[in-house]
């Protein structure tokens, strides 16, 4: 038999297409083609693979060795298919039998030893081949990345030979035993803020609803102290959720199988571009805001990011999804982040201190500010002022709730959230918040009396009222009352002074 038939993947976005290598081996002078939409790093998989082969002991045909990746019209990246590629070619020369590849899919990087290196996007493939029937043969140093899909066969070589063996039934591969979960990742504690009472509580309901912050205040009075301590208050991660944020991790290489069910806090510079936050690439990959899928998003210093890079951010916040484009392919990414911003008043940052005085021009100021658009600015939930504290006030301060405390709280609204509505308040649509944001008659007459003052916009007003019945949730109210509704609405400070004048 001169052909020879093996099952591998492809990827494209969090999709894992099949890809089926097909190897035959006719006469003619001796040649080594790969064809079937190959890019450059998988047209150097003749050499590993020719190298990999030899070094291996086994015989490489003097024959015209042709490989087809079908299908022909689905772009070929990455060394992911060596493995497949010389057990094609092995079993297609009469060294292994065709009956063992059945119910078998394989992956992974040959270096010119023979060893097998690992390769990104083990756990979206694993997922698909296990929902198809098929075992997933990986390199070991991904197999516990792989061995996350549940219910999942996952076998794990080392080397060729190691494969070799298995298909040739001489030391068959056991599955993969996934070790236990680590433990919940400890965050820093919120305990270590001093002071910043409204900051605290403005953290701990954006945690409890998923909503977006800004924080803006003077330097060193806590704004990245804060947002750094939101993972550690946040809900602990579902199963799917798990899941989810570790399959796009896998797909860009930075997964790390210790981490699994632990959030992501993604803080970018403020010299990222436009494609790094949101993704792109040939082919494309997640940016910044698919990598913190179900975890934080931080942008340090949001004035000095640039404009453009930060206007890339509108849709994904609305819609928790983004479609990288580009002429040759398109990849549909996950992008449920919770956004958290800091932020300093002027270009000097000392606007408001208690002690130093701003030298900036009221135009200057202006400026600085205008660096954010008021479109995006719109879509951020919150907007709270972190001042400047006096050094009596801190040495008095007394340490504020650890973040076990405040998690408890926190979870405890999410799981109201959730039973009522399915996902967390601040993904609700328009429709769906006026439906499951019940007011009480006065409430509903301080939404008016602000609504009015023309300073919230139609955005902003669904905005506070998700913010509102996160505040209800935290308090265990089923309707949604004028406190509520007057927190939440003291939270738009930056937008204007919304709060209705009594």
């Amino acid at each position: 038999m001169n052909v020879a038939v093996v099952f591998s993947r492809g990827l494209a976005g969090l999709e894992a297409p099949l890809v089926r290598v097909e190897t035959h081996l006719g006469n003619g002078l001796p040649a080594f083609h790969i064809v079937g939409l190959p890019e450059t790093e998988v047209k150097e998989s003749r050499e590993r693979v020719r190298a990999a082969l030899q070094t291996s002991r086994f015989e490489f045909p003097q024959r015209r060795i042709t490989v087809n990746l079908a299908p022909a019209d689905l772009p070929k990246e990455s060394g992911r298919f060596d493995l497949p590629i010389a057990v094609g070619i092995l079993a297609a020369n009469g060294q292994l039998p065709l009956a063992k590849l059945d119910g078998l899919e394989f992956a992974g990087e040959l270096a010119l030893s023979g060893d097998l290196r690992p390769i990104r996007g083990a756990l979206a493939m694993t997922f698909v081949a296990h929902r198809e029937g098929r075992a997933f043969v990986v390199p070991e140093s991904v197999a516990g990345e792989a061995a996350l899909a549940r219910g999942a066969t996952v076998l794990a070589a080392r080397t060729l030979l190691e494969v070799y063996a298995h298909l040739t039934g001489d030391q068959p591969l056991a599955p993969y035993r996934a070790s236990a979960p680590a433990k919940r990742h400890e965050n820093a504690d919120l305990a270590d803020v001093r002071g910043q009472a409204q900051a605290r509580r403005a953290l701990e309901i954006a945690a409890a609803g998923g909503h977006s912050l800004l924080f803006c205040g003077p330097p060193g009075t806590g704004k990245t102290m804060l947002a750094t301590r939101l993972p550690g208050v946040l809900p602990e991660m579902t199963e799917q959720e798990a899941l989810e944020a570790a399959a796009v991790q896998s797909i860009a290489s930075g997964f790390r199988p210790e981490r699994f069910g632990v959030r992501p806090f993604r803080s970018p510079h403020h010299t990222t571009s436009g494609i790094a936050l949101v993704g792109g690439g040939s082919p494309p990959r997640p940016g910044e805001i698919s990598l913190s899928h179900h975890g934080v998003l931080f942008l340090d210093e949001l004035p000095e990011f640039s404009r453009h890079v930060l206007e890339v951010l509108r849709e994904p916040l609305e819609s928790g999804r983004i479609t990288i484009s580009r002429a040759a392919r398109q990849a549909d990414f996950p992008a449920s982040f919770q956004l958290v911003a800091a932020m300093n008043p002027c270009p000097c940052g000392y606007l408001g201190h208690q002690k130093v005085r701003c030298n900036c021009a009221p135009g200057d100021v202006a400026r600085y500010r205008s660096r954010i658009s008021g479109p995006l600015l719109d879509r951020i939930d919150m907007h709270v002022e972190v001042p400047s504290l006096a050094e009596d006030e801190l040495a008095g301060e007394q340490p504020g709730e650890a973040s076990r405390t405040v998690r408890e709280r926190v979870a405890r609204a999410r799981r109201r959230q959730v039973e009522r509505q399915k996902v967390p308040n601040a993904r609700l649509g328009s429709a769906e918040a006026a439906r499951r944001c019940k007011l009480t008659d006065e409430a509903r007459a301080w939404m008016r009396k602000a609504s009015s003052a023309g300073t919230l916009s139609a955005r902003a007003h669904d905005r506070v009222l998700r913010v509102a019945r996160t505040i209800a949730d935290l308090t265990g109210n089923a309707v949604v009352e004028r406190d509520h509704v007057a927190e939440a609405l003291r939270y738009r400070g930056l937008a204007g002074d919304a709060a209705p004048k009594t």
